[in-house]
């Protein structure tokens, strides 16, 4: 019954030859922008849709049907139906004759199909190197890099805008409140950019914090009560010697794997159209063959697959049947529209079905992002995955490709699932989520996990969090257990900068606010004497509901930067680095040169090669500089 429900499902796009789901974007030929509510008729069945803010469609079809394209201020257009399953639409003006009582010429606003000589849309994200818009703070598109001819190059890769995070003054703001993020997903597409392109990335793409926790560091292993330690260290800040840096780092606990209790897992993998390219599906399929092959015995695989439909193509099996999984993995092929939303949904309720008590459940969705039908919608899909994570599974994504890809819904689906958020561009990084790091990646060891921090206001005059912009917590956050916030993996590490200004510096980036009238402006009386800060966390065990606090201060040091420890000067070169992509205001005398000095002289034991290729980014992104 399996193995015909599974032929059945993988096979669906030759047994309904005749009826098929036929995708498509319409585009605007002069700036490659999208073209939204345009009305995609099927004549010959009646269906119609419109298309989406980026331009896209999904409609049923037959062979030989015709296909209506209509907007208010264009000409419409008909295209009959062959053996595609994706067009490509571009709106374009020209000379034409418009007959109404009598002939005259005019300019018409018209559709034409992207010629088949010209390559499809699709084929060019195969033959060029990417090009991205960035989402713009309205939710509009940011500018279009463009290397080539507009015809030749048309790239969706979606980026959610983001703004540094300001200096702010203890005075105004005495509390910094945040949630922790061990995603690593911004620093491999970084590395796609650089390493594989030879380009320099967008700004938006850019997450310091994962770059700086894409690293393990040595800390200290936990002791006593908690499942993680706490590291605190300050010195001179490298690109601002009047400044100071403060470096916080969370341990977590290296549990014997062997005595964990076994695991429940749903492969959730994208075969829609998008997926077919080398470095998607192809690449999936060797990225979950890898872990399948590190799992233990007892614990158990199934998974589901989604386009324009979703199905359970091997339900529930134990990892004893490596082969099994294996086979049932070998013959995914990627073909139609994408129902995301289905596929969340189905992979839930097969997680569910098969839930362990006290065991690791968890759901780990395979894609590009781009979901196109059904539930679609960014916020919608947020909504879907806050409900399912009441059910006590845990969520990782793992993002795959280019052209498409949509970094920031997954991020976004990501932190609202109780989970974490990997971007796999080649073999190499699946070995480090799945088989080096995979206890980390898979076993939670302390949820909604939040930091809060508390200056000096004798001793600090300001402070800037480094990175996280996009995990700030307002500061009742932190004492509200229904709050959520990050995870910490089996043997993770986290680590966080703060660049201080001390008391008596000037500096351009402290602003001056009017004196309050409703509250005393005077400023606080402390008893801390040498105390700098005072660090609070909250965590809840992975099964419990109320939060445990650990505290922990820092005493001022006049600390050269030299003398800072190994994992502080290396958190701080990569710093330093994502600063200089980002050409952020905040980046002071900070070069190549220096972050490369700073690296090399901090590299320390590299096992895996990992800072060695950090290194050689560096370098590539300055020879990209002085082009």
């Amino acid at each position: 019954m399996t193995t015909i429900l599974l032929t059945a499902l993988l096979s669906m796009g030759s047994v309904l030859a005749q009826k098929k789901m036929l995708t498509g974007r319409v585009i605007f030929a002069y700036d490659n922008s999208p073209v939204e509510k345009v009305s995609v008729k099927n004549n010959d069945s009646g269906i119609s849709t419109i298309t989406d803010k980026n331009g896209d469609f999904s409609l049923e079809v037959e062979y030989g049907n015709t296909i209506l394209f209509k907007k208010k201020g264009f000409e419409n257009f008909e295209l009959v139906v062959g053996n595609q399953t994706h067009v490509n639409i571009l709106l374009e003006k020209e000379k034409g004759t418009v007959t109404d009582g009598k002939k005259e010429e005019t300019t018409l606003n018209v559709f034409r199909p992207v010629e088949k000589d010209k390559h499809s849309l699709a084929d060019q994200r195969r033959l060029s190197a990417p090009v991205f818009m960035e989402s713009a703070p309205s939710g509009g598109y940011g500018d279009v890099s463009l290397n080539q001819d507009i015809n030749t190059n048309f790239n969706t890769e979606e980026y959610d805008h983001f703004l540094d995070n300001i200096f702010k003054t203890p005075a105004s703001a005495p509390l910094s409140t945040f949630s922790i993020d061990v995603d690593a997903a911004s620093y491999s597409n970084l590395r796609r950019f650089l390493l594989q392109y030879g380009q320099k990335p967008p700004k938006d793409a850019v997450r310091i914090e994962e770059m700086v926790n894409y690293f393990t560091y040595n800390y200290e292993q936990p002791k006593g009560e908690h499942p993680f330690s706490i590291i605190t260290e300050v010195a001179a800040a490298p690109w601002n010697e009047n400044h100071k840096l403060v470096h916080i780092g969370l341990q977590g606990i290296k549990p014997d794997y062997e005595s964990m209790q076994p695991s429940n897992l749903v492969f959730l993998v994208d075969v829609s159209g998008s997926m077919s390219d080398p470095n998607k599906l192809p690449l999936l399929i060797s990225s979950f063959k890898l872990m399948v092959n590190e799992l233990r015995p007892d614990d158990r695989v199934a998974i589901v697959v989604y386009a324009g439909a979703a199905g359970l193509v091997l339900p529930s099996t134990p990892a004893k049947d490596k082969q099994t999984i294996i086979s049932a993995l070998e013959r995914l092929t990627a073909g139609g529209s994408t129902a995301g939303g289905a596929g969340i949904a189905l992979a839930y309720k097969v997680a569910q079905e098969n839930f362990r008590e006290g065991g690791n459940n968890r759901v780990i969705l395979a894609t590009d992002g781009d979901f196109n039908i059904g539930t679609s919608s960014t916020s919608e899909l947020v909504r879907m995955i806050e409900e399912k994570r009441k059910s006590g599974i845990y969520l990782t994504i793992a993002g795959f490709g280019m052209g498409n890809y949509k970094d920031g819904r997954m991020e976004q689906i990501s932190n609202a699932g109780n989970g974490n958020y990997f971007y796999i561009d080649n073999l190499s990084e699946a070995k480090k989520v799945f088989v080096t790091e995979l206890r980390a990646t898979l076993f939670t060891i302390a949820k909604d996990v939040k930091i809060q921090v508390e200056f000096n206001p004798d001793i600090v005059a300001a402070y800037r969090l480094i990175g996280y912009e996009n995990r700030i917590l307002n500061s009742e956050d932190f004492n509200d257990d229904k709050k959520d916030a990050g995870e910490l993996g089996a043997g993770h590490t986290v680590t966080a900068l703060y660049e201080i200004i001390p008391v008596g510096v000037e500096s351009e980036f402290i602003k001056d606010v009017d004196p309050l009238k409703y509250q005393n402006n005077n400023s606080p009386v402390t008893t801390s004497g040498k105390e700098l800060l005072t660090v609070k966390f909250r965590y809840k065990k992975p099964d419990e509901d109320v939060s445990r606090l650990i505290v922990k201060t820092l005493r001022d040091e006049e600390r050269s930067w030299e003398k800072a420890s190994e994992d502080f000067r290396w958190s701080a070169s990569v710093a330093g680095f994502g600063m200089l992509m980002r050409d952020s205001e905040f980046k002071g005398k900070s070069s190549y040169g220096q972050v490369l000095t700073i690296a090399n002289g901090a590299k320390g034991v590299d096992t895996e090669g990992y800072r060695a290729e950090f290194i050689q980014m560096v370098k590539s992104l300055e020879l990209i500089a002085r082009r």
